[in-house]
């Protein structure tokens, strides 16, 4: 989030973002298995605009390894 807050020179687009990941992490909690199947079989990439979140999931938790 830094990144895009020194680039644009404003905290909009960041919080835009992080607003969005935060809701799309929050049905990813109801829903863990909406996202796309990987090449690794339990990894799951769930598509958030321009980004991929990579994640597993099981009966306790998610682990979200990168975005």
């Amino acid at each position: 989030m830094e990144f895009y807050t020194q680039r644009n020179k404003s905290k909009a687009y960041s919080l835009k973002l992080y607003k969005r990941l935060i809701e799309e992490i929050l049905i990813l909690k109801k829903q863990p298995e909406i996202g796309i199947k990987t090449e690794i079989e339990s990894v799951r990439g769930l598509i958030i605009e321009n980004f991929i979140l990579f994640y597993e999931f099981n009966q306790n938790q998610i682990i979200i390894h990168t975005l």
